[in-house]
């Protein structure tokens, strides 16, 4: 592929904002890499727009300092601190403009080849900027307006997957505002259904952020409103004793997957701080499960990818209980994408190297441009 003009979006207003600037990060030197020229576009918490000059600098400044040190997500601070540290009287804030929520800043209309979005969660995984581009006709990576829209929303996620007959885990859903209204009697209609444990999450969100397990029933309504700060959509699943299986998809309509991976841990769950503090969890690439399982593993992956209309990326998450029952929890539509992260992991110990993969999703993008 010749050298092309890259925009990546990072940061955003969502509670993975700093994931963001990880991901971003590790996207950019594997661009810079390849040859390529990076326009680096950053999104702050308030949705204001940073551009021009370094704008990960800038984030990435303001993250490494905001983070509480007590956080546990060592690996994300990190990786923002080098960053921040990495362009220190290189880039000064002078050359860093903002512009308002809600504008189109000009690195957007001018002069882009492709776009590669590293935005997580609501308003960047979920459709909207996706529209945006859409509108200004900017190619982009990663999966389109529709499939961006159902991956985010866990709700619609598991309704299109259990109409394409993929098995899922046996959950209820509740309204924010009926919640509030109801909790006495839907607390007890949710133990009656699904006993415990069970896990409370956002029905919007990702890297665990607004979950809880209940592992009794006086812990629910707590677990509940913390979800309820979050979204006003919350869903409630069964807890199940199981490994937690995942597979990277990669293609547009003809999807490849990875060999599976397993999400090894210490914790009682894979919850945020389980996730992205160093050394709490690892992939192990292969999972060491039986070849049936490996097939049916990356079978269902694409099953799931092709159900919501996915193109590009995604990473495909299971729960494997007992020896031989799988459930689809989720797909992630842009997941995270350090070089370390599960995702390129997966790719790696199938054989394609992070520059390589990072490449292989601008000629997706264009190519999937072309065919629209």
């Amino acid at each position: 592929m010749p050298r092309v003009r890259v925009g990546v979006i990072f940061g955003g207003r969502s509670g993975e904002h700093e994931v963001s600037l990880a991901s971003a990060a590790s996207v950019i030197a594997a661009l810079e890499q390849r040859g390529h020229d990076v326009v680096p576009i950053g999104i702050a918490h308030d949705g204001r727009w940073v551009v021009g000059g370094d704008p990960m600098a800038a984030l990435a400044e303001q993250a490494r300092v905001t983070l509480p040190s007590g956080d546990d997500t060592g690996s994300v601070k990190k990786a923002l601190a080098d960053r921040a540290e990495s362009v220190r009287g290189v880039v000064t804030t002078s050359l860093v403009r903002s512009e308002p929520a809600g504008s189109v800043p000009t690195e957007l209309r001018q002069g882009l080849d492709v776009v590669f979005i590293a935005l997580h969660g609501p308003y960047g995984e979920d459709g909207t900027i996706q529209g945006l581009l859409e509108m200004a006709d900017v190619p982009y990576v990663g999966a389109g307006v529709l499939a961006s829209a159902v991956g985010m929303d866990k709700a619609t996620m598991k309704t299109v997957f259990r109409a394409h007959g993929l098995p899922i885990v046996e959950h209820v859903i509740v309204l924010r505002r009926d919640w509030r209204a109801r909790r006495t009697a839907l607390a007890r209609e949710i133990v009656e259904a699904l006993g415990v444990p069970c896990f409370v999450k956002p029905c919007n969100l990702g890297s665990s952020v607004g979950i809880s397990k209940v592992s009794a029933a006086a812990e629910l309504p707590a677990a509940m409103d913390e979800a309820a700060r979050h979204d006003r959509k919350i869903i409630v699943e069964r807890g199940i004793r199981a490994r937690e299986i995942e597979v990277s998809v990669l293609g547009n309509d003809d999807p490849q997957t990875s060999l599976p991976g397993e999400i090894v841990y210490e914790g009682a769950w894979y919850d945020y701080a389980t996730k992205y503090a160093e050394g709490q969890a690892r992939v192990v690439c292969p999972a060491p499960v039986t070849p049936q399982l490996t097939a049916r593993f990356r079978e269902l992956a694409v099953a799931a990818f092709r159900a919501i209309d996915c193109a590009g990326m995604a990473r495909v998450d299971f729960f494997l209980e007992g020896t031989q029952q799988i459930f689809v929890n989720e797909i992630n539509t842009i997941p995270g994408f350090t070089a370390t992260s599960g995702y390129a992991r997966m790719w790696e110990a199938s054989g394609l190297a992070y520059p390589d993969l990072v490449q292989r999703l601008l000629d997706l993008a264009l190519e999937r441009h072309r065919d629209r």
